[in-house]
């Protein structure tokens, strides 16, 4: 019988809950139960795919070829559970599918209404393919009080009725602010969110709180009292000098102690925390350090790369070395090679990540360019291999070599895929179509060439799956010619028609791989590509 887990927030946003879902989760898997998180999120788009990066951050794609809340990424980087399409529901997808059954006539001439037809349909959701979990989390995006989170919430607390007793627990995360000017923690936040719970039929048991500085018991005991809970159900949450440190941080605290209690389990094994003490040891006490010049179109957002971000650290601990990123706007190359020389010349290591659209192709185009000629270690990601192609065909005379995603070009070295094989088939696009979730979307795998540098960095594998997220391809009449200059195709796919992996065997690491590795990095499980990047990155440290 698995338990249910809802997580919500108040006060503001941004507080962490879909960290906090994850240490909860990681600390609970380390005591030998088997979890899963759910994500819902309130705003009316059917998902993240159609959303600029500045709004919502990066989207974060599972392998059944969901796009989805980048939450999802932390909860599989704490636990190594792979998400799946069903953990992530949207408004925007509940009332579609709801509109769309009610065009067919599914509700027999019903009045359809939110309650119970919006609300059903996430419970539907909620407590789907539960498998043999233990538990299932589910975080709830937004903010206590927000207009179009009210159908969740409602959801929640019918939940809470219909199940067992000792089924369901609920956690609600708040803000504890520090007023410097009173020079006093202030707890009215806390209550005025708790009671805006409770008017909606949900009572906390545990309450997580953020805060700056050390909750004093005595204010603990007073937010217990004013919102009815246990002392110890009052969770310190204070800010942690890396989100690596938080389970062990939560635990301290005595979070997933209280939790089980909760459920009225007293018996439950002590976690074993080594994989997160290994992490934090590696991430604390690094034996050296090296500088890696991302070079991107989003840097002005963090979250717009949150799991490239994660890799790289990732990277650093398998290498036990400090990670510095440098976030480079590719558009500030694109006046010249002087700027291109001084930003580039003190990095260890050039990454160019994925991205859409022209705005600062040619300042990629111009570090690929730097990487190849300086032999400095270089990844290209998605659209950065894209670019080192198009860099490459330049080099190989092909002038006006460019994407059709830029614009009509006499030499497409990129173009939009209009079909592809996958697991459910042949998949066909149209240019000019709908946006939203037509692209190469998953996991797909890719043969590797033997004795390729890619074949021993994945330990000499064959074949390899990873997560793609894009419409647009290098095109394979343009591979000979590349090849003679020097690229070489390590990776494609079973039918051998479209390239995932590009490499220089002349140079000490220049790799681009048409997927995201990034999306499968784990702290205690880095990618290997990241690992052998920072590697690299490590010996050109060692040569300038």
């Amino acid at each position: 019988m698995a338990r249910y887990i809802f997580i919500t927030g108040g006060v503001v946003s941004s507080l962490g809950k879909g960290l906090m879902a994850a240490s909860l989760a990681a600390l609970l898997q380390a005591r030998g139960y088997k979890v899963r998180i759910r994500k819902f999120d309130p705003y009316l788009n059917v998902d993240p795919g159609t959303m600029s990066p500045y709004q919502h951050g990066e989207v974060y794609v599972t392998d059944d070829g969901a796009e989805t809340d980048l939450d999802l990424g932390h909860y599989e980087r704490f636990t190594g559970v792979s998400a799946r399409q069903s953990d992530n529901i949207t408004s925007g997808r509940v009332y579609r599918d709801i509109i769309a059954r009610e065009r067919r006539g599914d509700y027999l001439g019903a009045t359809v209404q939110v309650i119970p037809h919006v609300t059903d349909a996430i419970k539907a959701f909620a407590l789907a393919d539960q498998d043999d979990h233990d538990f299932i989390l589910c975080e709830i995006g937004g903010t206590v009080g927000d207009i179009e989170s009210l159908p969740f919430m409602e959801a929640i607390r019918q939940i809470r009725n219909e199940l067992e007793p000792f089924q369901t627990l609920s956690v609600h995360v708040t803000l504890v602010p520090y007023i410097a000017a009173a020079g006093e923690l202030k707890t009215k936040p806390t209550q005025h969110s708790v009671r805006e719970l409770a008017s909606l039929g949900i009572k906390p048991d545990v309450l997580l709180c953020r805060a700056e500085h050390p909750i004093p018991d005595a204010e603990r005991q007073k937010i217990a009292n004013f919102c009815n809970v246990r002392r110890e159900a009052v969770i310190p949450a204070l800010d942690a000098p890396s989100i690596y440190s938080v389970p062990l941080q939560y635990h301290r605290e005595g979070l997933d102690a209280e939790v089980l209690r909760g459920f009225g389990i007293t018996d439950a094994p002590e976690p074993d925390l080594d994989a997160w003490n290994d992490v934090t040891d590696r991430y604390f006490n690094p034996e050296g350090e090296v500088t890696i010049g991302v070079v991107g179109k989003y840097v002005g957002l963090p979250d717009a790369y949150k799991s490239l971000n994660e890799a790289l650290v990732h990277g650093g601990l398998a290498n036990r070395v400090k990670v510095n990123i440098k976030w480079i706007d590719a558009e500030i190359f694109e006046g010249g090679d002087e700027e291109i020389t001084a930003r580039l010349e003190p990095m260890h290591g050039i990454l160019v990540p994925g991205g859409f659209g022209e705005r600062g192709s040619e300042g990629k185009i111009a570090s690929v360019r730097f990487a190849r000629e300086r032999k400095v270690p270089f990844f290209g990601i998605c659209l950065g291999m894209q670019m080192a192609c198009i860099e490459g065909a330049r080099a190989a005379g092909f002038a006006h070599a460019s994407s059709t995603e830029f614009g009509e070009t006499d030499e497409p070295v990129v173009g939009i895929i209009t079909e592809w094989m996958s697991e459910e088939g042949l998949q066909s696009r149209k240019q000019g179509g709908d946006l939203g979730g037509t692209m190469r979307l998953g996991a797909y795998e890719a043969k590797l060439a033997r004795n390729s540098h890619s074949s021993a960095i994945y330990g000499g594998a064959d074949v390899i799956s990873e997560r793609h997220r894009h419409r647009y391809e290098v095109n394979s009449a343009y591979i000979d010619p590349l090849e003679k200059q020097g690229l070489v195709f390590a990776g494609m796919s079973p039918d051998g028609l479209l390239p995932e992996i590009v490499e220089r065997p002349d140079h000490p690491w220049f790799v681009g791989v048409q997927f995201h590795p990034e999306l499968k990095s784990k702290p205690f499980d880095p990618h290997p590509l990241f690992a052998g990047f920072i590697a690299a990155a490590l010996e050109q440290s060692r040569l300038v």
